[in-house]
């Protein structure tokens, strides 16, 4: 039977955590998936890790790139899929044995799910597991609730853009969800721990999180990405406000009427409030 899953794998520098995830896909009680592993670029020895487990099992696929970031990798991998649905899952986490049963049978029952994903287990150098919140809509353009490796049809995928290559710093799994999932789409949280994410001090994300500025650009460009939809959800507010610290950033629409209107939005709560504070600053 052809593969009915295809989980999207993209490496760089994980050859020594990659047998943990390839394994988790192996215990899977679901066997109608392949996995794209897509080499990018990696100087570790990424490939040869990667062809054993090839040899081990062919739903395992094997590709090699230039380096170019993880958008562009995975959107190369997505290209390589041949299944229904698509589930990223970085080279360093690992899913739990029951996950592509649970989510395939919720997609059947109920055609109209857009995405499902789950609680999650953190591993590594922090262990703990994490209720994640129901999913609701509008708290998505202040928080992600969502954590990678959710499951959703790659023909969406493809309707949403894919990833943004823009988002080479991080949360493109953020502003890929905002892409993809409209006010009206149903979002299942399957209540159950089928996602591992590994904590790690030179983890992508923590390093991401630990450099504000870097976050908060990228929290400025999915606001670029999405300025729309964040004007539709955040009321204006009667005082003119000033943008000083990001004029050079924002200077593609400082005439255009969404970035008129733009000044004058209500910075959101949460996650995006600093990056806010510094588009809107008195």
């Amino acid at each position: 039977m052809n593969p009915i899953i295809s989980v999207i794998m993209p490496c760089y520098n994980q050859a020594n955590y990659m047998p943990e995830a390839l394994q988790s896909l192996l215990h899977q009680d679901y066997p109608y998936w392949e996995c794209i592993i897509v080499n990018d670029g990696s100087p570790d020895n990424t490939e040869e890790v990667a062809k054993e487990w090839v040899e081990k099992d062919k739903r395992f696929k094997y590709f090699w790139k230039a380096n170019s970031g993880v958008c562009d990798t995975r959107n190369y991998g997505v290209n390589q899929a041949t299944g229904e649905y698509i589930v990223p899952l970085d080279g360093d986490d690992k899913l739990g044995p029951h996950y592509f049963s649970e989510a395939i049978e919720a997609f059947t029952e109920n055609p109209d799910i857009k995405l499902i994903y789950s609680d999650t287990v953190l591993f590594g150098d922090k262990n703990e597991e994490v209720i994640n919140p129901e999913f609701v809509y509008k708290n998505m353009l202040t928080e992600n609730q969502i954590y990678n490796s959710a499951m959703f049809r790659k023909v969406d995928f493809w309707e949403a853009g894919g990833y943004n290559i823009n988002m080479f710093e991080g949360i493109e799994d953020w502003d890929f969800y905002l892409s993809l999932i409209k006010p009206n789409d149903k979002v299942v949280k399957l209540n159950s721990f089928h996602y591992y994410y590994r904590i790690k001090e030179i983890s992508r994300s923590m390093r991401i999180f630990r450099e504000t500025e870097k976050n908060d650009a990228m929290l400025l460009q999915m606001f670029k990405n999405h300025v729309p939809l964040f004007l539709e959800y955040f009321n204006p507010v009667r005082d003119k406000i000033e943008a000083e610290t990001y004029k050079k950033e924002l200077h593609w629409h400082y005439h255009t009427i969404d970035y008129r209107i733009g000044r004058m939005i209500c910075a959101p709560l949460r996650s995006l409030k600093k990056a806010f504070r510094k588009i809107f600053s008195l």
